[in-house]
């Protein structure tokens, strides 16, 4: 039965790494506005020099702001770090030469400032270059202006508060006009699609599942659904109708997403792809009329950050779902709340994801029992089997009949064991998951030269005491294989395993390895405790 777990287990784990689930497309509808109107700007031609930029520094975020439309073209989280041993923040929001990545928003329509289609912006101004949260404050705001030529005050206020990734960014437009004006707020998120492309090194194209990378939104008609950057380069873009919602980008353990502070604002949401395979995800507002001598507030919020369930499940409905857990969501989720829960009293990841493993062993174990004893009485019962298979090895129909009275006669289900191997795969895939996507347990330290739960062991010493464990159980256990091709597969899938553990997140190994010393443990009591009957 061990081998057929051990069988079971893998050929689950390469399956799910080759097999990946077909989104259901989206039926595209007809924007209102014309494409002209909508089509946003391309920055591949974008200097950075070329405009003025204001600096906003916070506790936790370090941000650019481009005086050229008021868009934010760089962002660093300064308590996350690029790398592990790296003293450099990790980059969100970019602009170079080789990578971009802004998060834009403007005004258009009738009498809106942005022409994105021609690239027009209005040129913004400042009181002052360089924006700073005090320690003794818990609240900065950003306000930077435009006044058109048409006697139109367009301010543009960024509210930063302590602690907090979700900046709300407010349009104040006072309309010193003499004609009522008609304006569109659009909001949109820009990436380059290839960047990863760069960094396949960094990954030394090992067999880990790497998680979702592209674009996702929630609608009136889908809570939340992702599209893939490779979709909206090959031109299956996406356009959809709604009155509620929000945009996002993701990826591994980062996103930014763009949340209308309004009701049923939005008109609808699309994607289109601009040149040097530049992608865009953008809402567009319903149309806002202001009258003369009045003004008009419009706001949002732009979140720039770590992936923190809790904090985005309170920012808007189902945000939380940027996390990406994949098919086992619902098994990750729960495992993850646990395993919260168990670092708060030990305060070590490495500590409680052996703690969960023993907490999901002592669940499992009435069906283990049931499994070790199946397989006891399959032992003893092992004689009489190889008799029938003598008998009637000529007659493989003969054969089966008289091994299944056998079964019936002992009281043996054959398939008594497989319960626990079958519950077992999903709780790995969904440990898998929860270890590669919660930005918790990214540079999360265990214990000596383990620095990093959720990468790979650098000196791969976890991996290889994962195949020693595997041993060492298969060794003890109860089975008796007598048939060699069986033998030798049994002892050499320890090997295998090790092949595919090496680049595993080490928490993940390490959950492997307190599963298999606590089943050898177990496997001796139910071993006893059935000695002593």
């Amino acid at each position: 039965m061990d081998l057929q777990r051990n069988f079971f287990i893998l050929l689950f784990i390469i399956v799910s790494f080759f097999l990946w689930k077909e989104y259901k497309k989206e039926t595209l509808i007809q924007p209102e506005i014309s494409k002209e109107e909508v089509n946003t700007s391309n920055f591949s031609n974008y200097k950075d020099e070329d405009f003025n930029n204001i600096s906003v520094n916070t506790d936790v975020l370090s941000l650019k702001i481009n005086m050229r439309g008021g868009d934010i073209v760089e962002a660093n989280l300064n308590n996350y770090k690029k790398d592990l041993n790296s003293k450099e923040s990790f980059g969100l929001l970019h602009t170079s030469p080789s990578f971009l990545y802004h998060a834009k928003s403007g005004l258009i329509g009738k009498d809106g400032l942005d022409n994105f289609n021609s690239n027009k912006r209005p040129i913004y101004q400042a009181d002052q270059k360089l924006f700073k949260l005090k320690k003794d404050k818990t609240e900065l705001r950003v306000p930077i202006w435009f006044l058109s030529k048409k006697n139109i005050l367009y301010r543009k206020i960024f509210i930063f508060k302590k602690g907090k990734y979700d900046v709300n960014i407010d349009y104040d437009i006072l309309n010193l006009s003499k004609k009522k004006i008609e304006i569109q707020l659009l909001n949109e998120l820009q990436q380059n699609a290839n960047v990863l492309e760069t960094e396949k090194n960094k990954y030394k194209q090992n067999l880990m599942l790497h998680t979702f990378r592209g674009t996702a939104y929630s609608s009136l008609q889908n809570n939340f659904k992702k599209y893939k950057f490779e979709d909206i380069i090959s031109n299956k873009q996406l356009s959809v109708k709604t009155n509620t919602g929000w945009i996002a980008m993701v990826q591994q353990y980062f996103s930014t997403a763009w949340i209308p502070k309004e009701k049923n604002i939005i008109d609808y949401i699309y994607t289109f792809k601009s040149k040097k395979n530049l992608v865009n995800i953008a809402y567009i507002s319903k149309k806002i009329y202001i009258n003369p001598n009045s003004h008009k507030k419009i706001s949002s919020i732009l979140w720039i950050g770590p992936e923190i369930q809790d904090k985005m499940r309170l920012l808007a409905p189902n945000l939380d779902l940027t996390i990406d857990y994949g098919w086992f969501w619902f098994i990750s989720h729960p495992l993850f709340q646990l395993l919260r829960y168990l670092y708060r009293l030990v305060g070590n990841w490495g500590i409680s994801i052996m703690l969960i493993t023993l907490i999901i062993k002592l669940l499992m174990y009435p069906l283990t029992r049931v499994q070790y004893k199946s397989m006891i009485k399959m032992r003893k019962i092992q004689p009489k089997i190889d008799l029938i298979k003598e008998k009637f090895s000529n007659d493989k129909r003969k054969l089966s009949q008289e091994i299944m009275m056998l079964y019936q006669k002992e009281k043996i289900n054959p398939l008594g064991g497989c319960l626990p191997v079958l519950l077992q795969m999903p709780i790995f895939l969904g440990l898998y998951y929860m270890l590669t996507s919660s930005i918790e347990l990214r540079h999360a330290p265990f214990l000596l030269w383990i620095r990093d739960l959720s990468s790979y062991d650098p000196y791969y010493i976890l991996p290889i005491l994962m195949g020693l464990s595997m041993f060492l159980t298969q060794k003890t256990s109860l089975n008796d294989i007598s048939d060699p091709m069986q033998k030798k597969a049994m002892y050499f899938m320890p090997f295998i395993f090790v092949f595919f553990f090496l680049w595993f997140p080490s928490g993940l190994v390490l959950y492997y390895i307190s599963n298999n010393l606590i089943t050898m443990i177990q496997q001796k009591l139910i071993l006893n405790s059935s000695l002593k009957k």
